[in-house]
């Protein structure tokens, strides 16, 4: 019995720790700042920056407070002071973007997309909200964009003005950016984009002259600062990429890249680019090219992910194209799907940060969205989903809160037992596990639900964290986002007091529900002989409302869910296995060979 209570002991505090240490660090305990730099190193290929200006990026002067470096292409990098976005979008011509998901616009100054709305998304769940904002301008507060271009002698320079075919770039018409050098060498950038978020990007050099032209194209993302949302042990955030089948993150975080300098990978496929967690910007090269690919830190507080394609010798009188792409948008697991399978994109779909239990969280996620398409409401649907994962394990729920119901019965035997033998311990032990035998008891029966259940619990976790689809989805009554915690705050009277509690203190309606239900299970269990055990697991329903307090009200009514099926399950369990009036102690088959001993 003691071997069982440590082995679920164990299992509880560790999902404790594994679902609370991530928040309680992120939101209580303060990090030390580190200082942003480049240091350089050798790299087995040049990077963009290096192509550019011979070696690796040096730390600039400091800026004024306030101030920025424009441009997150070195080359244009001019400190200057941050300016709204409206008056740096006056201060160049530019290409409007028009699609049913997307609005904004490209900047003909350095060709760069710079200026990207995702129209069906707000930033809050406000009808009446914004719609949330993935590329700015240089110029502004956490520049964020993308580029297209070339290197070499005869190539255009990050900051040249191209001339454009058309004043808008939508699906059904694409948009081609035409610069002609000094020698007559055409270069075109030809920029389509779908009903969805995928850019593609043709890229094609035209030599009218006498002489042969070497260059090689390139795409980058860049951003100043990092984004809002930090990078953390179960969500990554930030410079990312697949790199010859393996996916690279922790290598490529900010912090890595302040630390350690850029990073450099030779790959044939892949992608690479910047995530946040909803968002993402992807760079796509060409499948079937050998590429290098770089993630580097620059002064200013710059960050920046991009790949050079080989050189290729462009011969008078010829021409030489490339095509590669762009997604940047929404993380719709659907959308990566299909774009994952289209164009052979090894492991697009780790946009999302799955985590550990990937295996288990996508096919989850793909349940929870055809139980959201057959009931139209996420929280019923989450509702069905406890109710089919308790289906599943219900074989070996069944055997646990069975074992549960005969622990009951025997409890008053082994109590006996521990009187009878409190001053011989292995002794007690001995006949404890001969009772065990003779009632047909597995104290152990219990641990396997609980163990099954964690990894669910945590896939769904994420799921409820991560998908873009879950984000502002409501249930019923006060609850108008699933993916945000409980709003309706039992600390603070329900709002009437004029304060909003901090963290875990902001205890919802669900928190509570979810504390009062995990006692009434706890009631209906047999209860730990020792003391120790008896008191930590009389605070754990009450520890537990309060570290599931800042999580997700889908998770929490997820957890409610579950409780509320296991009382009816061991209220059931106890009504087959009622306990008897006065149990009659038995001598146990070891003690009866003692006796005759």
């Amino acid at each position: 019995m003691t071997d069982n209570r440590n082995m679920i002991l164990f299992v509880v505090l560790s999902a404790m720790i594994f679902l609370g240490w991530s928040f309680v660090s992120e939101k209580y305990l303060p990090k030390q700042p580190v200082p942003v730099t480049a240091s350089g190193g050798p790299a087995p290929q040049p990077t963009l920056m290096q192509t550019w200006f011979g070696g690796a990026p040096q730390p600039a002067a400091p800026t004024a407070p306030g101030a920025v470096v424009q441009g997150s292409v070195p080359g244009v990098a001019v400190a200057g002071a941050v300016q709204p976005i409206n008056v740096v979008l006056a201060q160049s011509p530019r290409v409007a973007i028009e699609t049913p998901r997307l609005s904004g616009s490209i900047n003909l100054r350095g060709g760069r997309i710079d200026d990207l709305l995702m129209t069906t998304y707000g930033q809050t769940i406000d009808k009446n909200s914004p719609p949330v904002r993935l590329f700015t301008p240089s110029g502004t507060a956490g520049a964020y964009f993308s580029q297209f271009g070339w290197t070499g002698a005869d190539a255009p320079g990050p900051d040249t003005l191209w001339t454009a075919s058309a004043p808008k770039l939508t699906p059904t018409s694409p948009v081609t950016l035409t610069w002609t050098n000094p020698k007559g060498v055409v270069f075109d950038l030809r920029l389509a984009v779908d009903d969805n978020y995928m850019f593609t990007v043709t890229q094609n050099v035209t030599n009218p002259g006498t002489a042969p032209v070497t260059v090689r194209t390139y795409g980058l993302v860049s951003h100043t600062g990092e984004f809002h949302e930090k990078d953390a042990s179960n969500l990554h955030v930030g410079p990312l990429g697949v790199m010859d089948g393996r996916l690279k993150d922790s290598e490529t975080s900010f912090k890595k890249l302040r630390e350690d300098g850029p990073q450099s990978y030779a790959t044939t496929g892949g992608w690479l680019g910047m995530t946040e967690k909803y968002w993402i910007a992807a760079l796509i090269p060409n499948q079937k090219l050998p590429v290098a690919a770089h993630f580097a830190a620059a002064a200013g507080d710059r960050y920046q992910t991009d790949f050079l394609d080989p050189a290729v010798v462009v011969a008078p009188g010829a021409s030489a194209s490339n095509v590669s792409h762009l997604y940047a948008g929404a993380k719709e697991v659907a959308l990566i799907d299909k774009y994952k399978a289209d164009l052979g994109i090894p492991l697009f779909d780790r946009t999302v940060s799955w985590g550990w239990f990937w295996f288990i969280a996508q096919p989850i996620f793909h349940l929870l969205s055809w139980l959201f398409k057959l009931t139209g409401n996420f929280g019923v649907a989450i509702i069905c989903l406890t109710l089919i994962v308790r289906a599943a394990l219900f074989p070996i729920a069944n055997k646990q809160y069975q074992s549960m119901a005969k622990m009951r019965l025997v409890q008053p035997k082994m109590k006996e037992l521990q009187e009878r033998y409190k001053d011989d311990k292995p002794r007690q032990q001995q006949e404890i596990m001969a009772l065990y035998k003779k009632e047909k008891v597995n104290p152990l029966a219990g641990c396997l639900p609980i163990v099954l259940q964690i990894p669910i619990f945590f896939a769904l976790y994420k799921t409820l964290m991560l998908s873009t689809e879950m984000r502002h989805q409501p249930f019923v009554l006060w609850i108008k986002d699933l993916s945000a915690p409980d709003p309706l705050l039992v600390t603070n009277l329900f709002g009437l007091l004029p304060f909003h509690p901090p963290g875990f203190l902001a205890l919802g309606v669900l928190p509570v529900l979810l504390g009062i239900t995990m006692w009434v299970q706890q009631k209906l269990n047999p209860a730990p002989m020792d003391e120790v055990q008896k008191q930590v697991f009389a605070f754990m329903p009450w520890i537990f409302m309060f570290i599931m307090a800042p999580f997700a009200a889908g998770l929490q009514l997820y957890w409610v869910t579950n409780n509320l099926v296991s009382i009816a399950q061991q209220w059931l369990m106890m009504k087959k296995y009622p306990m008897p009036a006065s149990p009659v102690i038995e001598a146990t088959p070891s003690a009866v060979s003692t006796k005759r001993k």
